[in-house]
């Protein structure tokens, strides 16, 4: 039997278990914070200006640093790393959840991110090589998914329920038994994989990749905060600058840290395309969150538990999705999805102030389910379309692109979606007010209602009406735009990816997009 054929046993599904728990982890630590913090003020004191460095030095480590921990992969071996990246993670959780100072938390989330940027690469990659069998690694990539995008929905839920609870520091903790099971596990269960003709790694590249990527998203996060600010639009101009020197020097060396053959292969681009594109619309989930706690006026634990329908619906399709996807081509079955998705997007459009809870639980079942098969199966295409030795790369890289993808999202898509808010809302602000707390209002509606709470109960009532007829329109807005690049994906996917048969059908040899040629050795992989 040919090797890409090995049936995988108990063992390889352990595995999987295994590496399935990190990335639901460090997923959930991106949106558990944003409940976390007024706790963190409060307990430690943090300004402004602390409070955005405990929320985003994480994430802009994390994206910093995920392509060159991809490329590290390959000189030191998968698992090296990932055990070395799982204590560094499970260390700097206890650091965090005991921090004494802001100064404390902030190192801790920088260690944080640093040490998440190894685990997302290491372990897709991971999971790439213990499932030779096309229909299992597709299913066993879908699982993957399913926990990897199930985190960012269920962080609000979890984070709710810990702080109504615990203190703020217990929402670190339990990645620490997780970690501690990794390392116990992960000698037994995980092969060693590495690239026996790896070579020293360009440092100049992982500077240059760093002061791309870090500029770029600090000038979106700040465009969606301020607007466009001169200096956030000099950050991102100063990134893409200083990315078309890294790209024009990747091209130049013989080993370079980012692969640009990897892009030559139609089916790469177009999954890493479609999965900048669904998570472009990582706005429409905060406004959904925004308008559950603000509009609805719910508790964070209650917002989250109106949300858990929608997460069962994304992890069903998740996971069905590799299943169906044998029947069905993937293409299809994807663009589908994007339909399922668009109609969940119409059915905000009919939403009033007076709606109730219904139309938006609905649509956001909808939106999730639609979107599910997308991330699942295109897993698996993008683990197909690359060389064995390059699936941390390959990981790496779409971990990247979706950190880009939501900060750009946030940045456009909710900057509009606020624009719209902050026009209609305008006219009923009322006069008298000081010029902070109508800069407030104007900001968001969580300001809107934390200041109405001061006028008397007629006036605020009516203000409160206004507020959330302009939050709804902007919600609206949001929608549509998102509707829009889901049929844009969607399209795409019918038009260069049709080709592609169901998974694990005789014609997947000649059907499938041919793997970028390297000169590079089999990999070392040591059978435990």
């Amino acid at each position: 039997m040919n090797q890409i054929e090995k049936k995988a046993g108990m063992r390889e599904w352990l595995g999987l278990t295994i590496l399935a728990l990190p990335a639901l982890l460090t997923s959930i630590d991106v949106s558990v914070m944003i409940l976390a913090l007024p706790h963190i003020t409060t307990q430690l004191g943090a300004d402004s200006v602390e409070q955005l460095w405990i929320m985003d030095i994480y994430g802009f480590l994390l994206a910093g640093f995920l392509i060159t921990m991809g490329t590290i992969s390959e000189r030191i071996g998968l698992r090296k790393l990932l055990l070395i990246g799982g204590t560094t993670f499970g260390f700097a959780s206890l650091l965090a959840a005991f921090s004494q100072s802001v100064e404390m938390l902030i190192v801790a989330r920088a260690i944080l991110g640093i040490a998440g940027a190894t685990l997302f690469p290491t372990t897709f990659a991971l999971v790439s090589h213990l499932f030779q069998d096309q229909k299992q690694r597709s299913f066993a990539l879908g699982i993957y998914m399913t926990f990897l995008m199930g985190g960012m929905a269920l962080g609000p839920l979890v984070g709710g329920a810990i702080l109504e609870y615990y203190w703020w520091g217990a929402i670190f903790l339990p990645a620490v038994p997780v970690m501690v099971l990794l390392l116990i596990t992960a000698p037994f269960l995980l092969p060693e994989v590495r690239n026996p003709k790896a070579r020293q790694i360009d440092l100049l590249s992982v500077l240059l990749s760093l002061v791309t990527i870090l500029p770029v998203i600090y000038g979106l996060k700040e465009i969606a905060k301020d607007g466009f600010q001169p200096g956030s639009i000099i950050a991102v101009i100063v990134g893409i600058v200083l990315g078309t020197l890294f790209i024009r020097r990747q091209k130049q060396l013989t080993n370079p840290l980012l692969d640009l053959r990897l892009f030559s292969n139609i089916g790469f681009r177009v999954s890493l395309g479609g999965m900048f594109g669904i998570t472009l619309t990582g706005a429409f989930m905060l406004f959904i969150s925004q308008y559950l706690q603000y509009v609805q006026n719910l508790s964070p634990l209650q917002a989250g538990l109106w949300t858990l329908p929608s997460v069962i619906a994304s992890m069903l399709g998740s996971f069905f999705a590799p299943l169906i996807a044998r029947r069905i081509r993937p293409a299809y079955l994807i663009a589908f999805g994007m339909i399922i998705s668009i109609t969940g997007m119409f059915f905000v459009l009919q939403l009033t102030v007076t709606s109730g809870l219904a139309i938006v639980v609905i649509a956001y079942i909808l939106f999730n389910l639609g979107a599910s098969p997308l991330p699942s199966l295109s897993s698996g295409l993008i683990a197909n379309s690359v060389p064995p030795e390059k699936a941390g790369a390959a990981g790496s890289l779409l971990q990247t692109s979706g950190e880009l993808a939501f900060a750009v999202g946030i940045a456009t898509i909710g900057s509009l979606g606020t624009a719209v808010y902050r026009h209609q809302i305008t006219h009923s602000i009322p006069t008298h007010l000081p010029p902070k707390e109508t800069q407030s209002i104007q900001e968001s509606i969580a300001g809107a209602v934390n200041v109405a709470e001061r006028f008397p109960n007629s006036i605020g009532s009516d203000f409160l009406n206004h507020a959330y007829h302009a939050f709804i329109n902007g919600m609206i807005t949001v929608s549509l735009i998102c509707g829009l690049i889901y049929l844009i994906v969607a399209f795409i996917f019918l038009n260069y990816m049709r080709h592609i048969p169901p998974i694990g059908t005789s014609q997947d040899s000649k059907n499938q997009p041919t793997t970028v040629p390297h000169n590079i050795d089999k990999v070392n992989e040591i059978q435990i």
